[in-house]
C-alpha cells in the first residue's frame, strides 16, 4: 500500500513539474521586429525594422497561459536607406530617438490550440504613448535547439497599428498623403533560461 502511495506522490510531483512556467529569453540575434508602411498615398510600400530587441517570455504550456515584455531600440531602425532611417529617427513627427529611445510591448498570451497560443493581447508604448495592441500569432514553435542544448521557442506574428495614434504623424495630409495604417511583422525567438 505504501508502495502504490509513494509511486501517486511522485507521479504527481511529476505532473507539477511538467506543468511549471518556464522563463525564456529572447534572442536578439534572431529576433527582428519588422514594419510595412505607405510611401506617398500608395505611390509605394516601405519596410524596416529594429536591430536590437530584449526582453523576456513566460510560457506555461499546460495551464495555457503566458507573458510577453518586450523592449525595442529604436535607434537600431533600419530601412535599407540611411538617409531614410536618419530621417526617422530624428525627426519629431516621426520615432523621435532622442527623446524616446525604446518602445515596449507587454502582452499575455491567450486563445492556445492544440498547446500552442494564436495571439498575443497587450499594450504597445511607442513615442510615450501606450494603447492596446493584439498580435495574431501566425505560427508558433517550440523544440530543441540543436546547437545550444536547449529549449528554443518562435514565433511569426502580425497586427495592423494606427502610427498617427502614437504621434508619428509626418506626412499625415496633404500635399504627402501617407496612409496611417502600418502592419507589424514580428519575427521572434527566445531560449529556456535553464
Amino acid at each position: 500500500m505504501k508502495a502504490i502511495l509513494l509511486a501517486g506522490a511522485l507521479s504527481c510531483a511529476a505532473v507539477s513539474a511538467l506543468a511549471a512556467p518556464v522563463n525564456y529569453t529572447i534572442d536578439p540575434d534572431h529576433t527582428y521586429p519588422a514594419f510595412e508602411a505607405d510611401h506617398m498615398g500608395g505611390l509605394s510600400l516601405w519596410r524596416g525594422k529594429f536591430t536590437k530587441t530584449t526582453g523576456a517570455v513566460v510560457l506555461d504550456k499546460e495551464a495555457k497561459t503566458g507573458t510577453i515584455n518586450i523592449t525595442v531600440d529604436t535607434n537600431s531602425l533600419d530601412f535599407g536607406h540611411a538617409k531614410m532611417s536618419e530621417h526617422a529617427k530624428s525627426d519629431p513627427a516621426m520615432f523621435d530617438v532622442a527623446k524616446y529611445p525604446t518602445a515596449t510591448y507587454k502582452g499575455t498570451l491567450t486563445k492556445f490550440v492544440n498547446g500552442k497560443p494564436t495571439e498575443v493581447q497587450g499594450e504597445l508604448t511607442l513615442r510615450g504613448v501606450t494603447k492596446p495592441v493584439t498580435l495574431k500569432i501566425n505560427s508558433f514553435l517550440c523544440k530543441p535547439h540543436p546547437m545550444r542544448k536547449k529549449e528554443v521557442c518562435g514565433a511569426d506574428a502580425e497586427a495592423v497599428i494606427n502610427r498617427g495614434d502614437f504621434g508619428i504623424t509626418y506626412g499625415l495630409g496633404a500635399p504627402f498623403n501617407f496612409k496611417p495604417e502600418v502592419k507589424l511583422l514580428i519575427s521572434v525567438e527566445a531560449l529556456a533560461d535553464s
